[in-house]
């Protein structure tokens, strides 16, 4: 059976646990969890019936799709090329704006011999969307994590941005920046952050979704090209200028955005010049309830009295719950510059281009929280609360309802600095030796230096409260909360000292920094060998260098207040909370918080210092003073070199045009990793190296069997090197004496990810501006890296890695220790289909022939063995993390070149965050995982002169909940994790060009 016809059987076996399946032992569990979006263990019936809705919209689509060829067959020829990028002509028929992009777009994918999808700017300076992540989720097959309501990374057809790569300019780079929200981190990983960046910037979006020889290779789902404007896109004097004002439903803030770009060709063409900026800032707010996961009732050592419960081991409670306000600040300058050159018109072009983008937030986030219940008795937590009363659902085993005794309640603010730098450089050059043979090469360099060079968290706390009660019974995801005192008394609450009981209140510091540099050679080679073939060659050279750093106070204890200051001398209430969020009544919409300026000026815990205050030694300190912050002291190194050859043929097969290419690249990586370990309480340079190479063939062929209908198939291997975090070869070690005894170590040595990928799509371009399109990808991952977990003797540790954990006295050799370590583990395959329509309703009578869609659905499954101990004995088949089954977009548009209106509906299935996930109990291997999303943004532009527009933007209409949950593969537990939302965005403004 060929590779494309095994993908279409109903379950493929690899790896380990094809193996065990056919020796009948393992453990499995169903590819699919009950959890995510709703019953996923669906019937044939249910499953039938879904396809046969996308079916059946898709043949009235094709049938639609035939009628309107036929009405305007008399009169367009859907082969005409754009005449630039804010206006195409077809036939008769002139189009501009937003159809104008659209057809652009088209024209790129229909000339491409891959399969490959793409955004084009309407017009100079003039994205269609806010933000690139926004645009791009158009493109069948992608989706988008949105951070504070705003589209931050993407995921294309199934695999994350971790096996995603994006240029720009032609040449990789990597946009690093942390979260504005509560749910995401700081990016230290191979992922693109795309907010990084104004969209005003760009002026193409391309998505390659196979395999070419010529590109470089880095990728398992696509490489993402973006392009930014240069002067001899469009010759002559060009210049735009915009601005936007942006409210916030939720914030009620007002924020500018603006945005302007000018460009000139001089000599005759041979030189020219262009310079853009863009300028945003941004309030924002996020309100909502948080668990913090979920854990079992007799995890941390139980309650006090767990035994009054039915099941302790099967019954789950949240373990921090809390309701939280997150205030966000951003501020974005960006700006692009380039030159261009062909002497005397000849056969010479040089560019240069540069791109500099300061991204700048501040985060200030402030809960209300139980503590004890993720604590353990050294803790002073759960062994101390007493439940009173309590309700426990029979089907999922949530804890729904409990009145406990003894709680310890915290208020906590933080307050993050956020700050990224990008600046890229690059120089090319093309040159026509001959009308036959051509050379083009290209250096440059992007820098991206992220810093969180403040983040400071303070805690006030009221212990031992009886009376706490938490209800789930009206609303999962908004519970009500009893505290059992005022919390906006602050005469309520206390700072407890380093000397006082446990546990105390908390003043915690510290910073981070995170620099990525891509620097980049490549050279090409291009010869005509006749009409119809032409060979490519070329040679590349690329260097990635990923440097953390971060430092932290050496006490976490908050100080006892100075002598005449009290607690209300150092608080402020948070007021209004949970606009727009429907909480239950009787909720605290109002809560004592510290005030982090007033302690600032009674601790002065900013000044980087001793300040000889009992518990006030405020400094940030490095590897030298306190080996607690070597964890995130690394640096990686990749070198990667690389050749390949290339044949690219446009000829006939009989009267059938018949395009393609095919090549193989071969690629060196050489890998070098610096960490630091704890030896004998000393801070340890910890050091590795890898090296591997890969020979990555691959196909593409484009045959158009009739007019306008294009059959397209490509093969290839491909490979994504491994997360960077993995590589550090660092290893750890809990502490002899403690509750959970766990070993850790990294690995220098992994193999990166590889794949072997078929895709097959049939592409219709019925009439002009229209498109009906139908694509299948295999792809079979061979190799994939995941973290595994087994139980081991200190004995075990030693023979395992002596230099790591040596034989110690103080460490008895039979005591077991979980030990951690990323491993290359077998993959599974990965399937799926795309149909994509696209038209504008020409054939409609009068202004309805200005209407138009642009429709897509994505369908995927795949199958990964997710190894519980390191030799995958154990597993569970489940998703992808970061995967969708089920997505899809649509665009509802009016544009008569006068008039544009457009709607947009993004939807994305339920995924997997985490498998397995934290805080399991013995039901099942745990997850975590996010809801699924329905986004709806819209747009509006009017021409008042032909010069002069206005326009009007709304993003998230509909205000779409964050809600991510926790549970158990095997189980029908749902539990709410995060449940938060960000307001709904309208933006007012105009643009003028001249």
């Amino acid at each position: 059976m060929t590779p494309v016809a095994a993908a279409w059987r109903t379950s493929v076996d690899t790896g380990v646990a094809r193996q065990q399946r056919a020796a009948g032992t393992g453990t499995f569990r169903s590819p699919r969890s009950p959890h995510l979006g709703g019953d996923n263990r669906m019937t044939q019936r249910h499953k039938f019936a879904r396809h046969a809705l996308v079916a059946t919209a898709s043949l009235g689509a094709l049938a639609l799709a035939m009628v309107a060829h036929d009405a305007a067959a008399q009169t367009a020829d859907t082969s005409a090329a754009p005449q630039d990028d804010n206006a195409t002509e077809v036939g008769e028929i002139v189009v501009t704006g937003f159809r104008a992009s659209l057809q652009n777009a088209l024209n790129i994918k229909r000339n491409e011999a891959g399969v490959v999808d793409a955004i084009s700017a309407e017009d100079i300076a003039d994205f269609p969307d806010t933000n690139l992540a926004e645009s791009i989720q158009r493109i069948p097959g992608v989706s988008i994590d949105r951070d504070a309501g705003e589209g931050r990374s993407i995921t294309v057809r199934g695999l994350s941005s971790e096996f995603t790569r994006t240029r720009i300019n032609g040449i990789e780079a990597q946009a690093t920046t942390s979260a504005t929200d509560s749910s995401g981190g700081v990016n230290r990983g191979r992922g693109f952050d795309f907010n990084v960046f104004a969209s005003e910037l760009f002026n193409n979006i391309t998505v390659r979704k196979t395999a070419s020889a010529e590109v470089e290779e880095g990728s398992l789902g696509a490489t993402v090209d973006l392009k930014t404007s240069r002067p001899f896109d469009k010759p002559g004097f060009q210049g735009a200028i915009s601005g936007q004002y942006g409210y916030n439903d939720l914030s009620e803030n007002w924020d500018p955005r603006f945005a302007g770009l000018i460009s000139n060709t001089w000599a005759d063409g041979q030189l020219g010049a262009l310079f853009s900026i863009a300028y945003s800032e941004k309030e924002s707010l996020e309100e909502g309830f948080s668990s913090v996961r979920w854990g079992p009732a007799n995890a941390d050592n139980g309650f006090l009295n767990t035994s009054i419960l039915p099941n302790p081991a099967g019954t789950y409670h949240p373990r921090i719950p809390r309701y939280g306000s997150l205030e966000h600040g951003q501020k974005r300058l960006g700006a692009t510059l380039s030159f261009q050159a062909r002497p005397d018109n000849g056969p010479t072009l040089f560019t240069f281009d540069a791109l500099y983008s300061k991204l700048d937030s501040t985060r200030s986030e402030n809960f209300l929280q139980a503590w004890s219940l993720s604590r353990n008795a050294s803790q002073g937590g759960k062994p101390e609360v007493e439940i009173v009363d309590y309700e426990i659902d029979p089907n999922t085993g949530e804890m729904i309802y409990a009145e406990l005794d003894n709680m310890d309640i915290r208020s906590e603010q933080r307050f993050d600095v956020l700050e990224t730098e990008f600046t890229q450089l690059t120089f090319g050059v093309e040159h026509e030796f001959s009308d036959k043979f051509r050379f083009n090469g290209l250096v440059g360099r992007a820098d991206s230096q992220f810093g969180n060079p403040t983040q400071v968290s303070a805690i006030i706390d009221r212990q031992n409260v009886d009376g706490y009660t938490i209800d789930f019974r009206d609303d999962r995801n908004l519970p009500l909360i009893g505290y059992g005192f005022d919390v906006t008394d602050p005469a309520q609450w206390s700072i407890v000292g380093p000397t006082g009981a446990q546990p105390r209140s908390e003043l915690r510091s510290s910073s981070n920094f995170q620099d990525n540099v891509y620097s980049t050679a490549e050279a090409n080679l291009v010869y005509d060998l006749n009409d119809w073939l032409t060979l490519k060659a070329g040679v590349s050279w690329k260097k990635f260098e990923s440097s953390s750093r971060s430092f932290a106070r050496l006490n976490n204890g908050a100080p006892e207040l100075p002598a005449g200051v009290s607690l209300a001398d150092v608080t402020n209430m948070l007021e209004d909370f949970g606009k727009n969020l429907d909480l239950p009544a009787g909720s605290a919409t109002s809560w004592v918080r510290p005030d982090l300026g007033a302690l600032d000026g009674v601790w002065n815990y900013s000044c980087n210092c001793d300040t000889g205050v009992s518990g006030g030694d405020f400094r940030l300190l490095g590897l030298n003073e306190n080996i607690s912050t070597f964890g995130g002291w690394r640096d990686v190194s990749e070198e990667d070199t690389g050749a390949y050859v290339q044949a690219d043929w446009n000829t006939t097969i009989g009267s059938i045009p018949f395009r393609g290419n095919v090549g193989v690249r071969q690629v060196e990586t050489e890998v070098n990793a610096l960490g630091y370990s704890n030896v004998g309480g000393v801070a340890t340079p910890t050091t590795g190296e890898n090296e591997y190479e890969d020979t990555l063939p691959s196909l593409n062929v484009s045959l158009e069997p009739f007019e306008d209908l294009i059959v397209r198939f490509g093969a290839a291997k491909v490979m994504a090197r491994p997360p960077v975090g993995s590589l550090i070869p660092v290893f750890g070690l809990s502490a002899f004496d403690a509750a959970n005894r766990t070993a850790s170590l990294g690995n220098v040595a992994l193999d990166p990810y590889r794949a072997k990928t078929y895709d097959l799509s049939v592409e219709y371009y019925f009439a002009p501006e229209a498109l009906l399109s139908f694509a299948y990808f295999y792809k079979d991952i061979s190799t994939y890296v995941q973290t595994t977990q087994q139980t081991l003797t200190y004995a075990q540790l030693t023979a395992l890695n002596p230099v790591a954990f040596p034989a110690a006295p103080n460490r008895p050799v039979g005591e077991e220790y979980v030990f951690s370590t990323p491993t290359n583990t077998p993959g599974g395959p990965l399937k799926g289909f795309e149909i994509s329509y696209q038209q504008t309703f020409t054939f409609l009578p009068g202004l309805f022939a200005n209407l138009g869609a642009q429709l897509n659905y994505t369908h995927v499954e795949s199958e990964i063995d997710y190894c519980t101990d390191s030799s995958c004995r154990v597993f569970v088949t489940e998703d992808l993390v970061n995967l969708s089954p089920n997505a899809w977009n649509a665009t509802l548009y009016y544009d008569d070149g006068k008039f544009n209106a457009r709607v947009s509906a993004a939807y994305r299935d339920a995924y997997y965050q985490s498998v397995p996930g934290s805080n399991g109990g013995s039901n099942g291997i745990p997850y975590q995982g996010k809801t699924e999303t329905t986004t709806i943004d819209a747009s509006a532009s009017y021409n008042l002169t032909e010069n002069l527009s206005v326009t009007l933007e709304g993003l998230n209409l509909t205000d779409e909940e964050n809600r991510q949950n926790h549970g158990d593969l095997d189980g029908p537990r749902d539990s709410t994790y995060v449940y938060h939302h960000t307001g709904r965005q309208v933006f007012v403004g105009a643009r003028y060009r001249f």
